[in-house]
């Protein structure tokens, strides 16, 4: 299929949690279909989505640099945080040293380092009120190449202070486009005119209703798939502390207790009259 190949169905080597887990599968496709120079990524936090697109770049030996842009202090949506998240991301990100960096400062000091289009492939994942998400938008989209993709996650939350589904629905009549619902959702921009031929039938193929929601669907699939994994291997990592504690080790005799009088109970047999 133009729109599914062999990493969509990858297995993220980073383990950190995100609500951005559930589109790594199109993620590592679109590197692959896009095979972009330069990939910049606004808004990191966590570094999932960033790590993501760096494994997509590393596995497939691309000659990609890979620019993550974010304070790492947080925001008002995001809650703020302390340095031991940018500790955990720029260590995991010594992995991919010979074409990732980190960049800390705010977007639009570091949009006058970037010439004009000359990204290819650009995410937006910053603040996202509605004028947030718009400048951040308007600062960057000259620096996106003619073969440029811009991605914009959650287009498809609806509460107070988020307004991305906003800018969404003005882009998405204006310009090719494609959109996840599942995992928040993820815009998927053809900002460029000249597009790459897996980005160009993905499109395509997205204007029929019946195809749009199969690709839809299938991506859902594979996201859920990644988010049940992580939630299996988050509980079974509980369940191992627990195990390791004070608490489970005292209580262990009651417990013993408790299994052999199941055991006996099982054993019983009803008297004959």
């Amino acid at each position: 299929m133009k729109w599914l190949d062999s990493s969509s169905f990858w297995e993220p080597d980073f383990k950190g949690d995100s609500a951005w887990i559930e589109h790594a599968p199109f993620a590592f496709w679109l590197t692959g279909a896009l095979r972009p120079r330069p990939i910049v990524e606004l808004g990191t936090h966590g570094g999932f989505s960033f790590f993501a697109f760096c494994q997509a770049v590393e596995r497939r030996k691309l000659e990609t640099t890979c620019v993550a842009i974010d304070t790492w202090q947080g925001d008002p949506q995001a809650g703020f945080y302390g340095e031991d998240v940018y500790g955990v991301v720029s260590m995991y990100a010594q992995r991919y040293a010979s074409f990732a960096r980190l960049m800390r400062t705010t977007f639009d000091e570091a949009a006058s380092t970037f010439a004009d289009r000359s990204i290819d492939l650009l995410h937006i994942d910053g603040l996202h009120s509605y004028e947030a998400v718009r400048s951040d938008f308007e600062t960057w989209a000259p620096k996106v190449s003619d073969r440029g993709v811009v991605l914009f996650h959650d287009t498809n939350v609806r509460k107070p202070g988020f307004g991305v589904y906003r800018l969404w629905e003005e882009l998405r009549d204006r310009y090719p486009s494609f959109e996840f619902l599942h995992g928040s959702g993820l815009g998927v921009l053809a900002y460029g005119a000249d597009m790459a031929e897996g980005v160009e039938a993905l499109i395509a193929l997205g204007r029929d209703d019946d195809t749009r929601s199969d690709i839809q669907s299938a991506y859902a699939r594979l996201g859920a798939t990644l988010s049940l994994a992580k939630t299996n291997s988050a509980l079974e990592a509980k369940i191992n502390q627990l195990k390791r504690s004070a608490s489970w080790r005292v209580t262990a005799p009651f417990r013993e207790i408790h299994r052999l009088a199941k055991r006996a109970s099982r054993g019983k047999r009803p008297r004959r009259a």
